[in-house]
């Protein structure tokens, strides 16, 4: 099933971008800091933004959601990273999982599950990485036995975004054989108060201190039958299904992220005096932010450029956006070290907030796929036999 989406039109579009604006600068900016330091996940300030429609904003309007095309959504993205780009990560991710129960699931689980995702008023988690199996997915070993009406999962997720605040868990799970890979793994919708179902203990994190990072635990959790997103064997399908967005996503919140720095660079250099005259009159100063300027710009161009391939379907989609994933995440991480570099020992201060955009952007290289990754999969589009490009086009 192919989500239906449609672009906003100019005046939408600055409408949504407006209000957008208001509620990164009202209700996340402002906190981002205190958040960062005592490790708060503010689920009152995401319900707020789930009034918004934050919480659906490529979910089809038919089922309650926003349904903007991917152009509009990494414009989303960017200005909610101005914000906090922690917060606007997650966000991606619980987008991730309400367009997969839209996109999969069947009228229940969708009449079930998405009125409080899309509303915020619960959260999303996604649920494939394992310790033993990270760029690796189809090597996942978590299973799901079926006996009788029922499943039951068992297994260990790492590096669960969300875990212990979610209120359901998009599961990856093996129903085939440990020879089956791709093929023999399943998608299953469980609920935060599944009996079996723990966590471990809070990652301590370099970043993304906001959003809450844990093991997903499934010891003996059995689900119903109708606990399974769309067809047995489809699990590896989905959750590739999602990562041209989730990684387009990933790549707005870092040029958010990156801009905020910029201007507090811009800022800064204007007003400090060093040696008699201020920053900014330094040519080697004008020469920096020139570059940091347009290595944004250049980045922000190919987040757009994939964000336009998925609207179109194009077959090259998927190559597009790991191009523009790779691309606008070291981009963005550079641009971000070089404010923290012109603002001198400042940066390193806590008061500032660069060093901690500089820690939340990080693991944007590594995570929807690592850069290294990003890599392979261009270089073996790169190599494939004419017409024969990637048609998956993803959310």
């Amino acid at each position: 099933m192919t989500t239906t989406t449609s672009p906003a039109t100019v005046e939408e579009r600055e409408a949504i971008l407006s209000a957008v604006r208001e509620y990164a600068d009202t209700e996340l900016a402002p906190f981002a800091t205190e958040r960062d330091e005592k490790h708060i996940f503010p689920r009152e300030a995401l319900h707020r933004g789930g009034e918004l429609g934050l919480g659906g904003i490529y979910v089809r309007e038919e089922s309650g959601g926003t349904g903007l095309g991917r152009v509009d959504t990494v414009a989303i993205f960017e200005e909610l990273a101005q914000g906090d780009p922690t917060l606007a990560a997650y966000i991606s991710i619980h987008n991730m999982v309400a367009w997969m129960i839209d996109t999969y699931g069947d009228d229940a689980q969708r009449a079930r599950w998405l009125p409080d995702l899309v509303e915020m008023a619960e959260f999303g988690s996604y649920c494939l990485t394992e310790p033993g199996a990270g760029s690796d997915a189809a090597a996942i070993t978590t299973s799901a036995r079926r006996d009788g009406d029922e499943y039951e999962i068992t297994g260990v997720k790492q590096f669960i975004s969300g875990a212990g605040e979610a209120g359901v868990y998009v599961v990856m799970a093996r129903t085939g054989e440990a020879s089956s890979g791709a093929r023999g793994i399943s998608a299953f919708l469980v609920p935060a108060d599944s009996p079996g179902l723990s966590f471990g203990a809070l990652e301590k994190k370099m970043g993304w201190h906001a959003q809450p990072t844990r093991q997903v635990i499934l010891d003996g959790v059995r689900v119903p039958a109708s606990a399974m997103l769309g067809d047995e064997g489809q699990g590896f399908a989905i959750a590739m299904s999602a990562l041209n967005g989730g990684r387009l996503n990933i790549a707005a919140c870092s040029l958010g992220g990156a801009q905020w720095a910029l201007d507090r660079a811009v800022q800064y250099v204007q007003e400090r005096v060093a040696f008699g005259d201020p920053l900014a009159e330094k040519q080697s100063i004008l020469f920096t932010v020139a570059d940091m300027r347009t290595e944004l710009q250049a980045a922000r161009l190919m987040v757009r450029d994939g964000a336009q391939a998925v609207d179109d379907h194009a077959p090259d989609a998927t190559m597009r956006c790991a191009m523009a994933k790779r691309f606008a995440t070291d981009a963005a991480f550079d641009i971000a070290n070089r404010a923290l570099q012109l603002h001198g020992g400042y940066g390193y201060l806590q008061d500032y907030g660069i060093e901690r955009v500089v820690r939340d952007l990080r693991v944007h290289q590594i995570l929807e796929g690592t850069n290294e990754i990003m890599r392979l999969i261009v270089g073996r589009e790169m190599l494939r036999p004419a017409g024969s490009a990637s048609m998956r086009s993803g959310s």
